[in-house]
C-alpha cells in the first residue's frame, strides 16, 4: 500500500517540526539572517567567478570582489554555526517584568515621598517616640 502525497507531506512536516535545528531556524531571526547573508554572498561570488570568462580558479585567486564575497559568506556561516551551537535564550516572562517594574516603582516612591518613607520605617522598626529636648544648663554658667 503506497502513501499518498498528502500523507508523505504530513509525515515530512511532522518530522521537520520535531527536528531541533529546524525549530531553531524557525524561532531565531538572527540565524535566518546569517544564513540568508551567507547564501547571497556565495551566490554573488559564484556569479562573478563563472561569468567573467577567466575561469573560476583565476577569478577566485585574483578578483578582489570574489574574495570579499567568499570571506563574507564564510563569516556569515560561522555566525550561523555559532548561533546553532549556543544554548537557547530563554524568553523573559511577563510576570518577572511586572514584578521588576513594581519593585522599581516602589523604590522611586520611597525616594520621592517622605510620607511613604515614614510609613515604611514605622512598619519595619515601630513608631518613633517624639520628644522635645530642653537643656538644664543655663547660658550664663550659673
Amino acid at each position: 500500500m503506497t502513501k499518498t502525497k498528502a500523507n508523505q507531506a504530513a509525515d515530512l512536516y511532522s518530522t521537520a517540526r520535531q527536528n531541533p535545528y529546524v525549530q531553531r531556524l524557525i524561532e531565531d531571526e538572527e540565524l535566518r539572517d546569517s544564513l540568508r547573508d551567507a547564501f547571497e554572498a556565495a551566490r554573488g561570488a559564484y556569479g562573478r567567478a563563472t561569468g567573467n570568462g577567466k575561469g573560476a580558479v583565476k577569478a577566485v585567486s585574483s578578483d578582489r570582489k570574489v574574495q570579499k564575497d567568499l570571506r563574507s559568506a564564510a563569516e556569515s556561516l560561522r555566525e550561523a554555526s555559532d548561533r546553532l551551537r549556543a544554548p537557547r535564550k530563554r524568553k523573559k516572562s511577563r510576570l518577572r517584568r511586572l514584578i521588576q517594574l513594581g519593585i522599581v516603582a516602589a523604590i522611586v516612591a520611597l525616594i520621592l515621598s517622605e510620607d511613604a518613607r515614614k510609613t515604611v520605617l514605622d512598619a519595619l522598626f515601630g513608631a518613633e517616640e517624639e520628644f522635645e529636648y530642653t537643656s538644664t544648663t543655663s547660658i550664663n554658667g550659673a
